[in-house]
C-alpha cells in the first residue's frame, strides 16, 4: 500500500449534481439524509436540481460542500477501508477533515458551517467587499503589495487588503473592501503580476474584515462538543496537528479571519513521509495544485466511482 493523505476542498469547487456520480451509493443518501435532517431542510435535492445560483450562495454552498466531502470519505471507507494516515482541508474543507477524523459528527458539522457561512455574510454587506486571484506572482511580492495598498488609505482608513489563501507557488487570492482589492490589482500587475482575476464571491473571506463573523463563530464552537482527533488533521491557520478540542476550536476561529496557508500545508504532508495526496470531493482543483507545490508528490481526485476504482488500484498497488 502506498502511504497517502487525505484532503477536503472548500466553496468554489461546487455543482450541480456533483453527487450523481456515486448513483444510489448507500453510504452517500445516508449523508445527505443525516446533513438534511440536521439542517431542517433537504439539501439533496438542492445539489441535485440547483439551481447554480441557489447552490452558490454561500450559506448554501458551505453545508453541501461539507456534506460531499464526508460522502466520498464515506464511501472511500466502506468500499476500500483504508484510513489515510493525516487530512486536511482548504478553508471550508478543514470541517469535513474533522468529521472524517472524528472530531465533529456530520450532524454537528452541518449546522455549524451554516452558521459561519450566515456570519460571514452578514459580516460584510453584499458589494462591500471582495476578492481576486493574483497569477504568476512569488506571494511574498503580493503580500507586500497589498501592505502598500492598505497603506496608501492612510491611518484609520476602512479600507484594506490582504493575501488570505496561498494556494499554490504561482497563485495568491487577496480579499478586503472592494475599494483596496480593485487598487491591489492594478498595482500588483503594474509590479509584475501575470494576471489579476476578480472571484465571483458575495464576501473577503480569510480577510480581517471577517473578524466580527470569527467573534460569533467562537461562540458557536464553545457551545459545540469537539472530540479528539481519530487521524491527524493539519490545520490551516497554523499548519500543525492539534489534538485538545480547545486548540481546535481556537485555530477554526482564528481561521475565519485569517489566511489558508495551502501551500504550507501541502508540504507538511509531504514532510510526513505521505507523497500521495487524495482530493477527497467533488472537483479536481486541490490535485491539480500538488505538483506545483511539491514537484515529487501526486495529486488523485475522488468524486465518484470511476475515480474510487482508480484512486483504490493506485494506493493497492505498492510498486
Amino acid at each position: 500500500m502506498k502511504p497517502f493523505a487525505f484532503v477536503f476542498p472548500g466553496q468554489g469547487s461546487q455543482s450541480v449534481g456533483m453527487l450523481a456520480g456515486w448513483g444510489d451509493h448507500p453510504e452517500v443518501l445516508a449523508a445527505l439524509q443525516e446533513a438534511s435532517d440536521a439542517l431542517g431542510e433537504d439539501i439533496s435535492r438542492l445539489i441535485q436540481d440547483g439551481p447554480k445560483e441557489a447552490l452558490a450562495l454561500t450559506t448554501n454552498t458551505q453545508p453541501v460542500m461539507l456534506v460531499a466531502g464526508v460522502a466520498a470519505y464515506r464511501v472511500w471507507m466502506a468500499e476500500v477501508g483504508l484510513a489515510p494516515q493525516a487530512l486536511a482541508g482548504h478553508s471550508l474543507g478543514e470541517y469535513s477533515a474533522l468529521v472524517a477524523s472524528g472530531v465533529l459528527t456530520l450532524s454537528q458539522a452541518a449546522p455549524l458551517v451554516r452558521f459561519r457561512a450566515q456570519a460571514m455574510q452578514d459580516a460584510v454587506p453584499v458589494g462591500m467587499g471582495a476578492m481576486a486571484a493574483i497569477l504568476g506572482m512569488d506571494a511574498a511580492k503580493v503580500v507586500a503589495g497589498c501592505a502598500e495598498v492598505t497603506a496608501s488609505f492612510g491611518a484609520g482608513s476602512a479600507e484594506v487588503v490582504e493575501a488570505v489563501n496561498f494556494n499554490d507557488p504561482g497563485q495568491t487570492v487577496i480579499a478586503g473592501s472592494k475599494a483596496a482589492v480593485e487598487q491591489a490589482c492594478v498595482a500588483l500587475k503594474a509590479q509584475g503580476a501575470k494576471r489579476a482575476l476578480p472571484l465571483p464571491v458575495s464576501a473577503p473571506f480569510h480577510s480581517s474584515l471577517m473578524k466580527p463573523a470569527a467573534l460569533k463563530l467562537k461562540d458557536k464552537l464553545a457551545a459545540t462538543v469537539f472530540a479528539a482527533p481519530q487521524i491527524p488533521v493539519i490545520n490551516n491557520i497554523d499548519v500543525c496537528v492539534e489534538q485538545e478540542p480547545e486548540r481546535i476550536r481556537d485555530a477554526l476561529y482564528r481561521q475565519a479571519f485569517g489566511p489558508v496557508r495551502w501551500v504550507e500545508c501541502v508540504q507538511a504532508i509531504g514532510a510526513r513521509g505521505l507523497p500521495n495526496l487524495v482530493e477527497c470531493g467533488p472537483g479536481k482543483v486541490l490535485a491539480g495544485m500538488t505538483k506545483r507545490i511539491h514537484a515529487e508528490m501526486q495529486g488523485l481526485p475522488l468524486f465518484d466511482l470511476a475515480s474510487l476504482a482508480e484512486v483504490k488500484t493506485f494506493i493497492l498497488d505498492a510498486q
